[in-house]
């Protein structure tokens, strides 16, 4: 079995000053953070997303991942001698693991690689009163859940763990070339009786597929086309 994975969703927002930069300045800038990014995707899974258009208040995302802690702590530290982080800010940071369901046997130990154009992610919280009901009660009111959710096989579905980690108790990452499909999921899954025990379920980001590279030169105003955006 797969070790269980520490995960971090760290989401940047650029100074829109860096824009009015010199050219060769910005590029400098991106070339560091891109070396970066490479060196920790050396041996570990590291995904990049854009954010522009769909934010207000983030333009990237660096999805990264590894078993050690330490590891994702020392490329955040290299990452911030980039010359870009200098001009940007982290208004959200989400840390959570991976581990196995309570309540179905299809969960996994690791991110997947990139297979979507899109990913929607967003913290999540439960009521206490979900974690006051036997366990055989939470198990009935989920199978619901996963019901719903195998209704919309477009729509892929990676769950990670928060408890004690950061403010959220699960990071939940819908992936799925077909945004429609994950609207309509969601407002399906506001019908099911688990619904009714969510917390917090916000905010939640709309992100674009892309290498790293990509999503800097989105910064620079290339757009992505859906052939770039894997």
């Amino acid at each position: 079995m797969p070790a269980r994975q520490f995960v971090k969703y760290t989401f940047l927002s650029v100074d829109p000053a860096w824009r009015r930069l010199e050219d060769e300045r910005r590029a400098s800038d991106k070339r560091e953070f891109i070396a970066a990014c490479e060196d920790f995707a050396d041996g570990h899974l590291l995904r990049a997303f854009s954010l522009v258009g769909t934010r207000g208040d983030a333009d990237l995302l660096l999805l990264s991942q590894a078993q050690n802690l330490e590891r994702i702590h020392e490329f955040h530290v290299v990452l911030a001698q980039s010359g870009l982080m200098k001009w940007c800010t982290v208004p959200y940071s989400l840390l959570a693991m991976t581990k196995p369901s309570e309540y179905s046997q299809e969960s996994r130990l690791e991110v997947r690689p990139a297979h979507g154009k899109y990913l929607f992610v967003y913290p999540f919280v439960k009521t206490r009163s979900w974690y006051a009901l036997p366990a055989q009660e939470r198990y009935r009111i989920m199978q619901e859940h996963i019901r719903v959710g195998r209704e919309y096989p477009s729509v892929d579905l990676n769950t990670s763990y928060s408890f004690g980690l950061d403010d959220q108790e699960f990071v939940v990452a819908f992936e799925t070339d077909n945004p429609a499909d994950f609207l309509d999921l969601v407002q399906r899954l506001r019908t099911t009786e688990s619904s009714s025990y969510t917390l917090r379920d916000t905010p939640t980001f709309t992100c674009i597929s892309c290498s790293v590279e990509r999503a800097l030169g989105a910064l620079d105003g290339a757009a992505l086309t859906l052939a770039e955006s894997l």
